[in-house]
This record gives structure tokens, sequence and C-alpha cells, in this order.
């Protein structure tokens, strides 16, 4: 029996029976388990970090491509914005040129009709140069001209406001101090604000080189006769500084020159839109000029001819298309025929010829653009020109 019941539990040679034996086989199969889905794990990590480095190796790469591709585009922007102020210099020359053949084939007048007036309208630079017989004309079939040349003397000037009898001695001219406020009543602006803007010229040309200068034009002698010009003399109800004290004044602070019309906003009662109503009618020269009779307006007219009507001064200008004024003498004589008469304007004041011009110009050069407006003044006796300021507007 008993050799019968251990043939019948446990088979010969065999290890002895320990109960749960097996069970460090079962272990160490979940070991091996745990372990492979750590090395999962950790190579689907290694992916995901190989792809974060590589997407923000990307991101560097283009925005250094990126900062690269704007730098490239600055300076190609530059080098065109270069060309083109170079072509609009090159232009302004060519229009100087313009104004001084004018100036020798016109017999010192100044009119409507005249090469000066006619506008450029955009052309090609290559048809310009094609017509010279350049042999680079093809490349300038990206480049775009046009411009116009504009009579400076055609408008009140305001530098006339204030009169030197003397060098470097300045006073009120009340004749023209007048003529201003006739203007800006047909123009609907305030009449008075023509005191402060001679006063607010003649500040700050205190402490200008300019106030040295003399008329830029030979007819602005004043007769023995006629009244002088300026001052605060006589029976004129204008004061040296109205609406203002010699207390009140701060002298230690003088106003920036005027040069352009937009200056008229740094003086108090002036209005963004009161400026550019005065704009077409109104501008600031270095000198005192007269007006071009034959190339003014009727608001201007009917402004610097006292008793003149705006409805006589549209018929005199109606009247002047058809024939110019060759000299001065034409011109008193059409404003005798308009019922003004001679000893109530300065004829000192008005002309037939112009010396000073605004040539305004466009330059297209693929993506650049320059619009550039120049003041240039031309010699009454040897027609050269010269280059007064000028302005881009890019």
């Amino acid at each position: 029996m008993a050799a019968t019941t251990h043939e019948q539990g446990q088979k010969p040679n065999a290890a002895p029976h320990r109960g749960n034996a097996n069970k460090p086989t079962r272990a160490q199969g979940k070991t091996n388990k745990t372990l492979n889905q750590k090395t999962k794990n950790q190579k689907g990590a290694a992916i995901i970090t190989a792809l974060l480095v590589v997407a923000l190796s990307a991101i560097l790469v283009s925005g250094m491509l990126w900062r690269q591709q704007v730098q490239i585009r600055r300076i190609e922007n530059q080098r065109l914005l270069s060309q083109a102020q170079w072509i609009s210099r090159g232009a302004l020359d060519w229009t100087r040129l313009i104004l001084r053949s004018e100036g020798d084939t016109s017999a010192g007048v100044t009119y409507l009709g005249g090469i000066w007036g006619v506008p450029i309208a955009k052309t090609r630079l290559s048809d310009f140069l094609g017509q010279i017989g350049e042999i680079h004309a093809t490349q300038g079939a990206d480049t775009y001209l046009s411009g116009s040349i504009e009579d400076a003397q055609a408008k009140f000037n305001l530098r006339n406001l204030v009169s030197s009898p003397a060098p470097g001695a300045l006073q009120l001219n009340i004749e023209q101090i007048q003529s201003f406020q006739r203007l800006l009543a047909l123009l609907g602006v305030n009449a008075q604000l023509a005191k402060n803007t001679a006063v607010q010229l003649r500040t700050s040309l205190g402490q200008s080189a300019t106030r040295f200068q003399s008329p830029s034009t030979p007819n602005t002698t004043t007769p023995q006769n006629a009244p002088q010009q300026g001052g605060i003399t006589g029976n004129s109800t204008f004061t040296d500084q109205p609406g203002l004290t010699d207390s009140d004044d701060n002298s230690a602070t003088a106003p920036l020159q005027m040069t352009s019309v937009d200056s008229l906003l740094d003086i108090p009662g002036f209005t963004r839109e009161s400026v550019e109503r005065l704009r077409p009618f109104v501008t600031v020269l270095p000198t005192t000029t007269a007006v071009n009779m034959n190339t003014a307006s009727a608001e201007v007219i009917a402004a610097v001819v006292p008793g003149m009507s705006l409805s006589s001064a549209q018929a005199f200008v109606a009247r002047r298309e058809t024939v110019f004024f060759r000299n001065v003498a034409d011109v008193q004589l059409a404003l005798r025929g308009a019922g003004v008469q001679l000893a109530v304007y300065d004829p000192n004041m008005l002309d037939v010829n112009t010396n000073y011009f605004l040539i305004h110009g466009r330059v297209q050069h693929e993506r650049a653009e320059v619009d550039r407006t120049t003041l240039v003044y031309r010699d009454p006796m040897t027609h050269t020109t010269r280059i007064v300021r000028g302005r881009d507007q890019l």
C-alpha cells in the first residue's frame, strides 16, 4: 500500500512537491511584460521629443528665413526709393530747363498759355528716354512720371503783409493787410485774422535773415508821391500788435518762420477747414512779390484791387483768356475798362511776369512712389533757376 501510494502521488525521481513552486515563473512573466511596456513608453516619449525638437527647429529656421526675407525686402525698397528720388531729381532739372527756355522766349511775360502751363499726364519713363534716343530706354518700362507747374505769384503772398522800408526794418503793410482781409471775407473766413497773421509773420521774421532781402521784382519801387507802405501812422485803425499790448507780448519766445500755408495753423483762430479753403489762393514766398495778373484767379484779383467786386474780377479773367497782358500798362487799361480807378491800387503790386514757380512731380518706380513739391526761383534778368525749397511725400 505504501508503495502504491507513492507510485500514485509522485513520479519517480520527481522533485518533492512544495506547494506554490510555480508562482515565481508567473511573476517573472509579469515583470517582462512590464519591462516591455516601459520600453514602448520610452520609445513613444523619444519620438514625441524628436518631433518637438524638429518642430521647434522648423519654427526657428522659418523665423530666421522670414527675418532675412524682410531684411532683403527692406533693402530692395530702399533701393527702389533711392532710384525714384534720383529720377524725381532728374525730372526736376528737366522742368527747370523748360522754365529757363520759356523765360528766354516769352519776352518777360508769363501767361497760362505758355509751355510751362501744360501738365504731364502719367507717362512711362521709357517714352521720354526713347524720344532722346537713349539706348537703355527699355529699362524705364516700369517707371511712370507725372506732374505740373504752378505759378506761385498767381496767389496772394503772405510775405507781403510785412514790408521792409529799410534793411532789417519790419513794418506791417496796411494796404496788403486790407487786401488779405478782403480775400478772407470772399472765402468766408474771419477777416480779423488778417491782422493777427501780419503780426505773427513780423514776429517770425524778426530773427530771420530774410528780413534783409529786397523785393524780388524791379517794379516794386515806391514813387515819391505814393503813400508809405507799412507802419502804423496816419488814419489807419490798425495797431502794431492788435489784441495785444507790449507788456503782454512774450518777446522771448519767437514763433517759427512761416514757410507754407500750413503755418497758419499756429495762429489762433485758423482751423484746418479754413486753411484748406485758403490753400488754392494763398502762398508764402521768401520775398515780397507782385501778383501776376495773367495767371491770378478772380478771388485774388478782387482782393488786391480795392473796389473790384468778385463778379467784375470774373469778367476780367474771362476777357484775359482771349488776349493775355504784355505789360502793366495793359493791365491798367483793362482795370480802367472795368471801372477801377488807378488811384485806388498800387501798380507796383501788379505784374505780368513770374519769378516763383511751384513744381509738382510724381514718380512711380515699381513699388516706390515719390510726390515732390518744389519751389523754384527764376531770375528775371538771366532766367536761370534755383531751388528754394522742396518737400517729398513718400
